[in-house]
């Protein structure tokens, strides 16, 4: 649910960690599959990569502490990630005449540690340029809280803190 304020959205670990070179590297190849698929628009593989009731939030404003008494850029569960990406590939959607080309650059890894349901609370930086009808860039850290499954890691949440997220934009059609 959206408006749930007893949704954990923290991303300070409660059991901060220092992870081995294997864990580190799994963690690094995920993020950069996320991006390559993002890239790609290959968006119903980054679908998969989403837990059930995992959340996408990008703040409106520097340190924002919740998606529920602030507006926010973005703040989506599956059924709004579901929505964004079918109007995205939908061939009469005028705003993807032509489609937006993105390229993704996910840098400064690190592992942080685990918050108290268990999740691996995840830091990263982020460079985006992005081409539709003129280029923008977009950059920021990035912080997942990802949950191990079968099939690898799924992310619970995707918090996008974006430098400029206070700035007058354009429509952001794409996922940062």
């Amino acid at each position: 649910m959206l408006n749930d304020g007893f949704l954990d959205i923290s991303i300070d670990p409660l059991h901060p960690m220092s992870p081995d070179a294997q864990l580190t590297f799994q963690v690094e190849q995920f993020l950069f599959r996320e991006a390559s698929l993002l890239d790609e628009r290959a968006f119903d593989g980054w679908l998969a990569l989403w837990a059930e009731h995992g959340h996408y939030w990008v703040p409106r404003s520097p340190g924002q502490e919740n998606p529920f008494e602030h507006i926010s850029i973005f703040w989506e569960n599956a059924m709004l990630r579901e929505t964004r990406v079918r109007r995205l590939l939908n061939a009469r959607n005028w705003s993807q005449q032509p489609p937006t080309r993105t390229s993704r650059m996910v840098s400064n890894v690190c592992v942080l540690g685990h918050d108290a349901e268990g999740r691996m609370i995840v830091s990263s930086r982020l460079h985006v340029s992005e081409y539709r009808l003129d280029l923008r860039y977009l950059s920021g850290r990035v912080v997942h809280k990802l949950v191990e499954s079968p099939e690898g890691f799924k992310i619970a949440l995707k918090r996008v803190d974006l430098v400029n997220c206070d700035s007058v934009f354009t429509n952001i059609e794409v996922f940062p």
